[in-house]
């Protein structure tokens, strides 16, 4: 995994063969950062990163300025492996909680500018992700929600929606409050 642009830019982080997440391919990291780069400002953003993995799509925000990133991941392995990387590169602005996805969101209270979700692509509850995201007002009015999924999965006709990309095998949808 490579580290696309800001303060970090070009620093590689290599994974454990332990680790079982399924890691944005740094093509579609480019992509995705790209289209973000043209919509919002990323300095003292608040992001929130769910199904975080490998942590590399948090550590991208930081290194870009956002003031802070509350990263949501429930394995071991993977929590383990985003704090060697935030000691690593002197991190202190990604907030870490290992807990189920599904439990924060329905007691989180805080509103974020920015929510990225990258569930397993066989996530049965992974069509319920906008609607619970828009139920319990975790955007803030102006914020932006991207979810990654495979191309099983069409979110169109969401109220929210607001556009679709695909990266080879990798599908962003992003969603809006309206």
């Amino acid at each position: 995994m490579r580290i696309i642009s800001g303060k970090f830019k070009g620093r590689r982080i290599s994974a454990p063969g332990n680790i079982t997440a399924r890691p944005t391919t740094d093509f579609a990291k480019e992509g995705l950062f790209n289209l973000l780069n043209n919509r919002i400002d990323f300095e003292d953003i608040e992001v929130l990163d769910l199904f975080a993995g490998t942590g590399s799509i948090s550590v991208e925000f930081i290194s870009r300025g956002c003031s802070n990133t509350v990263t949501i991941e429930q394995n071991d392995r993977q929590c383990a492996f985003i704090r060697k990387v935030c000691s690593e590169l002197k991190i202190d602005n990604l907030s870490l909680i290992k807990t189920d996805v599904f439990r924060f969101i329905n007691s989180c209270h805080h509103h974020f500018d920015l929510i990225f979700a990258d569930p397993p692509y066989e996530l049965n509850k992974l069509s319920e992700i906008p609607d619970l995201i828009f139920s319990r007002n975790l955007l803030k009015p102006d914020g932006l929600f991207v979810l990654e999924h495979s191309s099983k999965n069409d979110f169109s006709q969401h109220p929210n929606f607001s556009d679709h990309r695909n990266y080879g095998n990798v599908n962003f949808s992003f969603f809006t409050c309206k």
